[in-house]
């Protein structure tokens, strides 16, 4: 099968793109500069022509950067072949991929004529983001040349597509789009048609947990996307990437995602994102959604600044975070306790992502009126996040937090949970990438390609849980579903199988197929 689709892609010449708005665009710039024939065609011949101008234009724009050759920019000009009416005779295709508006109707009844068109040699692949391949197929009397090429906006840049084979395409034809993909200088992944894919799905585990965080008051928009910045190293946070998306889209992909798995838990949608995109509030293209918006500029709120009060001394209840922070607090002045109990005037200081939310440890004896809880999970080399109980004497809580922002550390506040911020979300992400790989969804190489390409995770989600431990995931996972009862946080059976058998969550292991030959 798989010689079979590397010779198709190496022989393939001509393919037709159906639809020219951006993805159309887009698909038709990768394909012509990766050295294809690409036909144009859309019902209005005018935006045939409007988007052979704007890929034009687009090549110039390389070549006056430095990044294409000028030789190779017209060659690739002479590629496009504006056709007009998607139905002119394809003898020449090998492919056609259509990008038309999201409609399961509108798909359906173009390939249902498209096969009437085009002769038995033709490949069909649609760009959906979000319809089942299988339903689209369905109105062909041959379904099995039709796969799904989920390419990602903007096309040229974003370098993962997602190969998606309905129910009933042809055994070969994934290896050959994924050949072509190759060819064209992107990464394919074979993604299952299922809700979401894989990169929407995978996308899940940050959105879902962020918005539960929101509902749940524990942290404000601009400290869960700080935290995930710079605790997790992502690029965005889930907050403003909603806005960046807008919550139009997020939205509805949630509640088609968590329905499309008959509400499975771990995808669940929340209130806050309904009652936003009624509102109105979509983020950057209504000027105001988790953030407001002046001239395309997100207004975000200033930082924690140290607070005017006397110092006290510091008592951290674990000896390690007295030898690694407290000695940063040493360095920075503040005068920090080593006694076996804290003195009656120290703040004390105990982790938060323990088997026990602040308020449990103050109801074992600690001075609910001076203890705080501080997130180690991740040791403290970049943002601190300082965790507040109700029982907890203001001043006090300011003079934590002045000691704190002395090591010149940025300190995010939140309310005290079961389990702080950064492994709440970390933890949800490995969950749902180990729930994929559970179901066979895809194979655990490509839902980490997925995701570290498609969503610009640092790690895909099961190289993150091997890297800080599957034990440790497991443990935040299982802290939070006792305290909550909620079964959103029930662990993935690969997740608690692995970190039984010390395996690492990246790699399949022996099933029985590999006894039965």
């Amino acid at each position: 099968m798989e010689q079979a689709g590397q010779d198709w892609a190496e022989r393939a010449a001509t393919v037709r793109v159906i639809g020219t708005g951006a993805m159309g665009r887009g698909i038709a710039q990768l394909a012509a500069a990766g050295g294809l024939t690409v036909e144009l065609a859309d019902i209005r011949f005018e935006a045939v022509k409007s988007a052979v101008e704007h890929v034009g234009a687009m090549f110039d724009k390389l070549v006056a950067k430095g990044r294409m050759a000028a030789d190779d920019a017209a060659a690739a000009k002479a590629r496009l072949k504006p056709v007009g009416e998607p139905l002119t005779p394809l003898q020449d295709c090998d492919l056609v991929i259509e990008a038309v508006r999201e409609d399961l109707d509108t798909k359906r009844e173009l390939f249902a004529a498209l096969e009437s068109a085009a002769g038995e040699r033709v490949l069909f692949a649609t760009n959906t983001s979000s319809l089942p391949v299988t339903a689209i197929g369905a109105a062909l009397r041959d379904p099995s040349r039709l796969a799904g090429l989920h390419f990602f906006n903007p096309v040229p840049l974003m370098r993962l597509v997602e190969v998606v084979p309905g129910a009933r395409t042809a055994a070969w034809i994934p290896d050959a789009l994924s050949a072509l993909v190759r060819r064209l200088g992107h990464e394919p992944v074979t993604a299952p048609d299922a809700p979401g894919f894989l990169v929407n799905h995978a996308g899940r585990g940050l959105v879902t947990e962020a918005l539960q965080i929101l509902s749940e008051g524990v942290a404000e928009p601009a400290d869960i996307d700080r935290i995930a910045r710079d605790v997790l190293g992502l690029k965005m946070g889930p907050c403003e990437l909603l806005d960046l998306t807008g919550m139009d889209v997020s939205h509805p992909v949630m509640e088609s995602i968590w329905t499309g798995f008959y509400t499975e838990p771990r995808y669940r949608p929340s209130r806050i994102g309904r009652a936003r995109m009624e509102a109105g509030l979509l983020g950057r293209k209504s000027g105001e959604g988790f953030y407001r918006y002046v001239d395309g500029a997100k207004q975000e709120p200033p930082e924690a600044a140290a607070p005017a009060t006397d110092p006290r001394p510091v008592w951290f209840q674990e000896p390690e975070h007295r030898e690694t922070l407290g000695m940063l607090l040493s360095e920075a002045g503040v005068e920090v306790e080593a006694g076996e109990e804290p003195s009656a005037r120290a703040v004390v200081l105990v982790d938060a992502t323990t088997d026990m939310s602040v308020a449990d440890q103050v109801a074992n004896g600690l001075p609910g009126e001076r203890t705080l809880g501080l997130d180690g999970f991740f040791g403290f080399f970049g943002r601190l996040t300082l965790t507040v109980q109700p029982a907890l004497d203001p001043d006090a809580g300011r003079a934590a937090l002045a000691a704190l922002l002395a090591t010149g550390r940025p300190v995010t506040v939140v309310r005290d949970a079961p389990v702080a911020v950064a492994p709440r979300l970390l933890a949800s992400v490995v969950n749902v990438g180990c729930g994929i790989a559970e179901q066979r969804l895809a194979r655990p190489e490509d839902i980490d390609t997925a995701v570290r390409l498609g969503l610009g995770y640092p790690r895909g989600p099961l190289e993150w849980g091997d890297h800080v431990g599957a034990d440790r995931v497991l443990d935040v996972l299982h802290q939070m579903h006792e305290a909550t009862g909620d079964p959103r946080y029930r662990p993935s059976g690969w997740l608690a199988e692995r970190a039984a058998l010390g395996l690492p969550l990246t790699e399949t292991g022996t099933g029985p197929s590999d006894l039965l030959g």
